[in-house]
């Protein structure tokens, strides 16, 4: 039995105001609220119409099966529509989020990846709900693997690229700083493999920042970022200066998760202690702040981003 629609009108916490991971899509944003009344055909629309621009589809299948009922809601789609590939993509990343919270079983919601994957052998997207899944099991193996069976399909695959420079920055926790970390020579080579144009190229930025978050959970960085020496080393400021400069020319505004990236590179130029390019970022971002990297290592992200914005804008 499908579960009764929560009532109209719900509040919804401060938090889930402050981060929404729909970001700025607004047609993902209606798409969820329908979802979670129970009426599907909405969602079934905006997945069909995401066709295979790879980045959007997964951004849109993973913000709509963060919904609490959205295992329960796509089964109804899925009994109306017993062959649909798109219902049993937003099924298998629904379980995906319910066994991240420790509500489905793991190997429940492998299986549901494994069957959409067939279902839809073309998609990256159940692979990314395999990979998801990989999150705090030991050895990097099983999640090698997984990765290359989404760059097969979609080589520039945003999300899942982060997802491996989160997990290879966890390698080695307690060695302490080291500039040569493979976190480091992995996000290097993804960008250089990139198209000239593709978001990836900020990924450098994104492995400095998770190496921090390593680092500084095992005791070795600050637990505030900007007083550590993390971003001001000379390869640092290197990296974040051809990440910024990209972005300055960079034309495709249009991304999904061009968001996910400004906010890291805004984290990067506040920790850098270069205020005036932050606030250019800042005004980008607008009101779509992302929890991470303001929450590293265990910060309340919100009163971070903040205080981070309001002193970046204070000095232009």
């Amino acid at each position: 039995m499908s579960p009764p629609p929560p009532p109209l009108g719900r509040s919804r916490r401060r938090a889930s105001q402050a981060f929404d991971a729909a970001l700025d899509d607004a047609e993902l944003v209606s798409a969820r609220a329908a979802l979670a009344q129970g009426r599907w055909q909405a969602a079934r629309s905006l997945i069909a119409q995401s066709g295979d621009e790879w980045d959007l589809r997964g951004h849109r299948v993973t913000v709509l099966a963060l919904e609490p009922y959205s295992a329960a809601w796509t089964r109804d789609w899925l009994l109306a529509e017993p062959e649909s590939a798109d219902a049993s993509v937003l099924l298998a990343l629904a379980q995906v989020q319910r066994a991240l919270r420790g509500k489905e079983k793991p190997d429940r919601a492998r299986e549901a990846c494994r069957t959409a994957a067939e279902r839809a052998p073309a998609d990256p997207t159940p692979w990314l709900g395999l990979l998801m899944l990989e999150q705090g099991t030991a050895g990097a193996g099983s999640a090698v693997r997984i990765f290359e069976e989404v760059r097969r399909r979609y080589a520039d695959h945003h999300h899942a690229h982060h997802l491996m420079v989160a997990r290879l920055a966890e390698h080695r926790a307690d060695a302490g700083p080291d500039p040569l970390h493979e976190v480091y020579d992995f996000a290097n080579w993804a960008a250089e493999q990139a198209p000239a144009d593709s978001p990836l190229a900020i990924l450098p930025v994104i492995a400095h920042a998770e190496r921090y978050r390593v680092l500084a959970t095992a005791g070795h960085e600050p637990p505030d970022p900007a007083a550590s020496g993390h971003w001001v080393g000379r390869r640092a400021r290197q990296v974040m200066k051809a990440a910024f400069d990209w972005w300055l020319e960079w034309e495709h505004e249009g991304h999904p998760r061009r968001l996910v990236d400004l906010n890291f590179l805004a984290h990067a130029k506040v920790c850098e202690g270069r205020g005036a390019e932050a606030a250019a970022l800042f005004h980008r971002i607008g009101e779509h702040p992302t929890p991470a990297p303001w929450a590293y290592p265990d910060r309340d992200p919100a009163s971070a981003f903040r205080a981070a914005r309001d002193s970046a804008l204070g000095t232009v």
